[in-house]
């Protein structure tokens, strides 16, 4: 397929990044005031119940409902059209297969946004969840399953703070004085996003192990099993701050991001910028 063909993917790919940055603004700055007001830190649901109690909250909501709309149809495209070259190997494939169900994780979030405009229900986002893992359990070798999932999203956080570490997401974003600029926050909130992900599986896990589904749950629970530790507010208020990272990272794809299968070699990415100063300084 010609690289102009699917030039269309790209508005959809920068609407998706920008309504995931805004759903982690929202998530993040919302926290943080409640931390500073002496509450728990908010998990998605909580979250955007809050914002629909604010003063235009369903206008943000909205823009979030369809950006994360937009992204979930990304990571489905990409992964179907190969749209950033993972390639046909075993390790593609695995990239791609990640990315479509990252896109059905996605598009459920855009449904609960837009059930809370819809509706004036509370957030039930933990609740429903548990008692899905519930359901499952009690399926033939279901703790298993969940156990899986466990290990599954552990090791997609795993990846991201890898990501992090080695800033190799930089292979899909332009080099311009912007992203350079940004490297440091942009590589903290990969990682901050990468120990949510850790600490979720780990309660997967231990859900699995109990066979209790009131062990597991999403980033509520994370940010609560956090708190319980030691220092467990400081933690929390840091992974706070860390997914405050992440959504800058989203909203810096959102403008700067690449797509290989429609830039192809056309435009310089901020890694090969960091190669070529590299080797100059060597």
């Amino acid at each position: 397929m010609r690289e102009d063909a699917l030039a269309w993917t790209v508005p959809v790919m920068r609407a998706g990044y920008a309504g995931r940055g805004l759903t982690y603004l929202v998530i993040a700055g919302f926290s943080l005031w409640a931390i500073w007001r002496g509450g728990q830190a908010q998990g998605p649901s909580s979250a955007l119940a809050s914002l629909e109690g604010t003063t235009g909250g369903g206008i943000v909501l909205v823009l979030i409902f369809l950006g994360l709309i937009a992204y979930a149809a990304w990571q489905v495209l990409a992964a179907a059209m190969d749209l950033e070259a993972h390639g046909q190997d075993a390790k593609g494939v695995a990239g791609r297969l990640g990315m479509a169900i990252s896109g059905l994780v996605y598009l459920s979030l855009a449904f609960a946004a837009l059930t809370l405009l819809l509706s004036s229900a509370g957030p039930e986002g933990e609740s429903r969840l548990r008692e899905w893992i519930g359901t499952v359990m009690g399926w033939p070798g279901g703790r298993w399953l969940v156990g899986l999932a466990g290990l599954v999203i552990m090791g997609a956080g795993a990846k991201y703070v890898m990501e992090g570490w080695t800033a190799s997401y930089e292979r899909y974003l332009a080099a311009n004085s912007s992203t350079a600029r940004w490297r440091t926050p942009l590589r903290v909130g990969v990682a901050a996003h990468g120990v949510a992900l850790g600490v979720i599986g780990l309660l997967f896990l231990t859900a699995a192990w109990r066979a209790d589904p009131s062990e597991a749950g999403g980033l509520a629970s994370a940010f609560d099993w956090l708190g319980e530790q030691a220092y467990g507010r400081a933690l929390v208020a840091a992974l706070c701050l860390g997914l405050l990272g992440f959504a800058l990272f989203c909203f810096v794809n959102a403008r700067w991001r690449i797509v290989p299968r429609v830039a192809g070699d056309k435009t310089e990415t901020l890694a090969r910028a960091a190669q070529r100063l590299a080797a100059k300084v060597a």
